[in-house]
């Protein structure tokens, strides 16, 4: 589980009251994204030493893994402060997010990812969708050479998650499954907009436990035919 905030924003790192209270109630592995804001993933010195407190306390908290990607102003991947965190987070298992989805170089940013000693990559194959990106996909987890785990993330859902997987050959994916939910508020002041995105103050989102079964079972189901 992939534990994160402000999905609006792509996520962002979640609070520390989050973080405990979801280790407390779940026993599968639980991995938390270090993202300091929205936005880019070019990080100033001081957004990474944000990032470095928060690996810190993701270990501190009983997390298993997290999950974060760090990019340079030329759209390759930071080798250097993106090891510096691998090395930080340790033992924690280490994923580079879509960070990589956002790179000038799909082929070269896997070599770095490499270098770094991150365990797994979550990619889209640098497109919108990872159905839109799986002939990439396939090129990733061919180039890969089992060296790291190519997590395919982006638009799954049980619909389209066994072709997925039996046309790009990864092992893992990446789902939010979120639907909708109305506020329970009976009174809503529609004149105001607290963030930027107007008309979100009385929606958030909820992951559907059948959902969730539905695609572990298509994905079981392909797993099994491979």
């Amino acid at each position: 589980m992939e534990l994160c905030s402000s999905l609006l924003e792509g996520g962002v790192t979640p609070s520390a009251g989050l973080i405990g209270l979801v280790r407390k109630n779940i026993s599968i592995g639980l991995h938390v994204i270090i993202r300091p804001r929205g936005g880019d993933f070019c990080y100033t010195s001081q957004e990474f030493e944000v990032m470095q407190q928060d690996v810190l306390a993701a270990k501190e908290l009983g997390a298993d893994g997290v999950v974060f990607g760090i990019l340079d102003t030329e759209g390759k991947v930071d080798v250097h402060r993106t090891r510096q965190l691998v090395e930080l987070a340790r033992p924690l298992k280490v994923t580079f997010h879509r960070a990589f989805d956002m790179s000038a170089d799909l082929i070269r940013s896997l070599e770095d990812v490499v270098q770094t000693g991150a365990e797994r990559i979550l990619t889209s194959g640098g497109a919108q969708s990872s159905i839109a990106g799986a002939r990439s996909l396939r090129q990733l987890v061919d180039a890969s050479g089992g060296q790291v785990i190519i997590m395919a993330g982006g638009g799954i859902n049980p619909e389209n998650v066994r072709s997925l997987i039996e046309e790009t050959g990864v092992q893992e994916i990446h789902a939010s499954l979120r639907s909708s939910t109305e506020s329970s508020m009976r009174h809503k002041n529609e004149l105001i907009s607290m963030g930027s995105l107007e008309g979100r103050e009385y929606q958030h989102f909820t992951v559907l436990e059948d959902q969730v079964s539905q695609l572990v079972r298509a994905a079981s189901a392909s797993s099994a035919r491979s």
